[in-house]
Formats: C-alpha cells, structure tokens, sequence
C-alpha cells in the first residue's frame, strides 16, 4: 500500500511523521511525506520519499524577543500571508496525490486533503498531533490559552471554533472547484465526516492526556510518533566535554516558535546557579553555557537536569519521554495545553507564558524544576508509561482496515 502523508508546518509537524513513515517502511508499506522543502534531508534520511509544499512556515510565525514590538504589518497581514502558506500547500497536496498514493495521511492544517481524496476516490485518514476535536475535556487549542471554560464551556467553544473561519478555508473552496466536487465548506466537511466516525488517529500517549470520553469512536489516541532514529549520529567532542565537566546542566530551547538572545538565556539560567545547553546558539557561551545545533531529543534530554521549552506537541512529548522535569514556556495554539499537562501530570512547574517572559522569571523557573524532587520523581513514572506504549500499532490496524 502507498501512504502519502501530508506535513505542511514546521520540523515539529514533520518529524513525527517521518519516524511513524520510517516505521511503516519497515512494514512493508512505500511511504511518501509532503513538506516544506527545508525537510527534505530528514524526510529522505528516514527512507521515506520527499514531495515538497511550497513555502516555509518558521519564519512566519517566528515571534519576537519578549518586550520587542511585533514585525509591521500587524493581524492582517499575517493572516494574508498564513492564507497564501496555506494555499500553495493544497496547491502542493495537489501534485504530491498526483504523482501516486493509495491512501493520505493529513495533519490537523491540511483539510484541503480530504477534498483531494474525495476527488481521487480514495481514502483519508487525519494524522493529529493536536485534539482539536471539540470536547468537554479540553478548550479549544486556537485560544492560545489552557484555561478550561468548564465542561459545557469547553464543548460549546470548541464547536464554535471549529466551524469559525480558517486560513484553509479558502484553499478547500478553490481545491473543491477545481476538481469538480460539489460545494461544500470545510466546516461543512468536517461535521460530516465527525457525524460518520471518520478516523483521526492522534500521535498523542494516553499516559499525557487521556483518551476524553466524548470522543466518537473514530478517534483514535495511538501513543506518539516519534521522530526518526539517527543511526550513526554522533555528538560533538564539544558536547560530550561539556556534559562530563560538571554536574547536569538544564536544556532550553524554543524551536520555531521564537527566538531569544543568548544573554537573555544566560541572565536565567546563572540566577538560577545551573548550567546550561542552548539550543539555536551554537559555541561556547562561556564555563557554564553550550550553544548546540540541532541535537537528537532522545540523546539528548535523558542528560539533562531538566528541560526547558515552548512546548510544541514534539518537544514536550520528548521532555516526557527522557524522564527528567520540563518547564514549560508557551507561545500560541496547542502549546499552552501541554505545558499545562507539564504542570497537571507533576513533572514540572506551573506554565510561564512567553508574553511574560523575563530572566528574572525565567530563573525561578529553572530553580523550581531542579530543586523539586517530586517532579524527578514523577517524570521517571511518566517516561515508564510511555515507554510500555507503541504509536505505530493503531496506524497499521487502520491502513490494515482500508485493505479489508
């Protein structure tokens, strides 16, 4: 079976699914992953075949060190430009069907795959690594905030949201069109395929956030999907000094999402009393700080005191993974949610949000998930449960499915 997976968004969206494709591979099946081009080599080092998304999401929605003012251009414009991303990714979608596939995997921002299924009369099957299901269990992750409206509160929001305008909207409509589909919004499109249990499958571990009881059958927690193995990767001798040179530092690290000076960081973490790896800042930042690169969450974290990040879907599921405490410091959509689950599983401190991001507040933090015991103690529980679980398994009961 051919398996096209349809990734637009950042390396966070991406990774997942080229470890779950690399996976599959070995199963037997020929998987392809549409991306943005920046991805290709992690793509195409997981064995799996590269169709590229025109665009490049991270410098779009990169914000701006905490207290700096904001690109020009202001709401508007950046929902025009997220509007042409999108529409040039379903333009992508397009062509990566085209060139073969017999069923398409499509993340929570590519509904315009649907559409292209429909018209290609095969199937499709959501590949989440949000809920953006709505639910009593959780706000909707488009606020940009984890607060819960009560379980009514929560429900009626979430079903207001997801019929509410999107940058992919349009995309769909145009896609629709071109290919002689009947009219019919992707909200429209979405209550229909909810209301006939069509499959989501989650990348997400039930061990982090439990399977809601109002989900509908067709959605599917499967555990998570991580990224692929590096065989033959090796750190720097930089690195592995640093590590062996004193006591375990503390990583920090906000991916795509932002960007903050290494004199910020530093300012942190020394009134913290910790040392520090700097993910984005590569070099000696002097006796106690270590800019690296792009460093293997998996070797990495395990090493670490404790780790500290914007929490993407990814990131924080790798933090839980490594058995260390995680601090959450979230920017926007689903990351105020697992930096709260960081707080409600008892792993790490309460969320600090970016927009009140300082050293001063930043070091407290730090400090905290060090210096409590407990949440060393209940990360080694957590990583325990999620180790016991294997994402890739309810993936092949539905592809298994489809050739029924």
């Amino acid at each position: 079976m051919r398996v096209l997976m349809v990734a637009p968004g950042t390396r966070g969206d991406v990774a997942p699914m080229a470890g779950l494709g690399q996976r599959l591979q070995g199963l037997g099946y020929e998987v392809a992953i549409a991306a943005n081009p920046a991805y290709a080599p992690l793509v195409v080092e997981s064995g799996c075949e590269f169709r590229p998304l025109p665009g490049d999401l991270t410098e779009l929605i990169k914000q701006p060190a905490p207290g700096a003012k904001a690109a020009p251009g202001g709401v508007l414009t950046f929902w025009r430009r997220l509007g042409e991303y999108m529409d040039n990714a379903a333009t992508g979608t397009l062509a990566a069907a085209e060139a073969g596939t017999d069923v398409i995997m499509a993340n929570s921002v590519a509904p315009y795959a649907y559409d292209i299924a429909e018209a290609f009369g095969i199937p499709a099957i959501g590949a989440h690594l949000q809920p953006i299901e709505p639910s009593a269990a959780y706000p909707p992750v488009l606020m940009n905030s984890a607060r819960s409206l009560g379980a009514l509160g929560n429900r009626i929001i979430g079903e207001r949201a997801a019929a509410g305008p999107a940058p992919y909207d349009a995309p769909s409509a145009r896609l629709r069109k071109q290919l002689n589909l009947r009219k019919e919004s992707r909200a429209a499109g979405e209550r229909r395929r909810r209301k006939a249990r069509s499959t989501i499958l989650h990348g997400i571990s039930p061990a982090v956030l439990p399977r809601p009881a109002d989900w509908h059958a067709g959605l599917v927690m499967a555990g998570y999907w991580w990224p692929p193995e590096h065989d033959g990767w090796e750190p720097s001798a930089g690195l592995v000094d640093f590590l062996a040179d004193g006591p375990a530092p503390v990583f920090i690290g906000f991916g795509s999402s932002a960007h903050l000076d290494p004199g910020f960081i530093l300012e942190a973490t020394r009134r913290a009393g910790v040392r520090a790896v700097v993910q984005g800042a590569e070099g000696v930042l002097g006796d106690d700080a270590l800019g690296v690169g792009n460093v293997p969450h998996e070797w990495l974290f395990p090493r670490m005191a404790a780790v500290v990040h914007h929490a993407g879907a990814g990131t924080a599921a790798a933090g839980f993974r490594a058995g260390v405490p995680s601090a959450g410091v979230p920017v926007y959509t689903d990351q105020p949610l697992w930096a709260s689950r960081i707080a409600s599983l008892g792993v790490g401190p309460q969320p600090l949000p970016y927009k009140k991001l300082t050293p001063e507040r930043l070091g407290d933090v730090i400090a905290e998930a060090v210096r409590t015991p407990s949440y060393a103690q209940q990360a080694q529980v957590l990583a325990a449960a999620i180790g016991k679980e294997d994402g890739t398994v309810p993936v092949v009961e539905a592809l298994r499915n489809l050739e029924k």
